[in-house]
Order: C-alpha cells, then structure tokens, then sequence
C-alpha cells in the first residue's frame, strides 16, 4: 500500500520527530511505502487546510492519487473540529484515499474504521447543527433585548464626505480607508446619490 505520512507541531520549539518514529514503524510493520512525508512545523491544527503548506500539499497530492492511505499520529495533528475533520476526510474519500490515527486505532480501509468515520459525520452534522441553533438564539436574545444587530448606520456628516472626496476624484476603496468605512457602504452611497439626482 502507497501511504503518506502528514506530522504537525503547533511551535517551533516542538518537533515531529516522535510521531515521525511511531508511523514509521508501523509503515515498516504493516509492509507500507512511504511515498511521502509531509511535515507542518509551527502551525496551529485550528488553522484551516490552505493555510498549513503542508497538508495542502498532501491534499493536492490525493487528488493526484499518489498514495493511497494518509497515516497520521493523532487526529488532533489534521483537525481541531469535527466539521474540520469530516471535511479533510471527505476530500479523501473523494479520492478514494483512506485515513489512518495511530492514537485513536482508526483505519478507514477496514470495516469498523469506515463505521467510525460515518459516526464522525453524523457527530460532525450535530454540531453545525448545535452551533447554528446557539447563533440564532443569541441573535433572537439580541433582538428582545433592543440591541441593534449589524453595522451603524452612517452619519450624513459621512455620507457628505464620501460625496465630497469621491467628486474630488479619490477612488472607492482609498475613500473607504480613508474614513474607515467599508468599500460596499461607499458604493452604495455614491449610488444613492446618482439615482436621487436623476
């Protein structure tokens, strides 16, 4: 089986060396090659899959199906949420790659690994799910209690510098900076102007 090993350390002052030695001798156990090993060193797990070089890297290399299994020590090296998990897994299953957790004893090219990877995704749906309730609640609770929920409505004051710096000839987005609005609240005034001088 061709197998790809991904470590990761969230500081500098850690090393992968340890997980390195674990997967090695189970690769060397199990009769595995290794094809590749991708190491992200001083990245924290809760960043997401485009901003670990590494693990990018051993994304692309799936879906280029140059390995088939991606070994992994613990799966808090890969993710930090379910959700984030599910994903990673679900881009693997994609490319029909299989995922194996030495700490966890999961291996999603048998039976009972593929069972606990279905398990994850309905524990993964749970907490969308619970995370979509709290924010509605929270926004509700906002509301009831008068808070005015979004941005703050613009002043004229600053909807008159807009007009002012933009007939001036100082593009949208410098004006945003400038007065520390975004670009969209910019363009939106500018064409409110224009539709009631019409």
């Amino acid at each position: 089986m061709r197998v790809a090993i991904y470590v990761r350390v969230s500081t500098k002052k850690q090393t992968v060396e340890s997980q390195m030695l674990d997967l090695l001798a189970i690769a060397k156990r199990a009769g595995w090659e290794i094809i590749d090993v991708f190491k992200d060193e001083g990245y924290s797990g809760a960043k997401s899959q485009n901003e670990r070089p590494a693990l990018k890297a051993a994304m692309q290399a799936a879906t280029r199906r140059e390995f088939d299994l991606l070994a992994i020590w613990s799966i808090d090296r890969l993710a930090r949420s379910t959700a984030d998990l599910v994903s990673v897994m679900m881009d693997l299953q994609a490319n029909n790659v299989d995922l194996y957790a030495h700490q966890q004893a999961i291996d999603t090219s048998t039976p009972s690994g593929r069972m606990m990877w279905q398990l994850l995704g309905v524990f993964a749906e749970f907490e969308r799910a619970m995370i979509r309730e709290r924010v509605i609640a929270g926004l509700e609770n906002a509301k009831a209690r008068g808070v005015r929920l979004g941005r703050p409505p613009l002043t004229p004051d600053v909807k008159g510098r807009v007009l002012s710096l933009r007939a001036g000839g100082m593009g949208l987005v410098k004006i945003g900076r400038t007065l520390g609005i975004g670009t969209s609240q910019v363009q939106r005034i500018c064409s409110d102007s224009c539709h009631q001088g019409a």
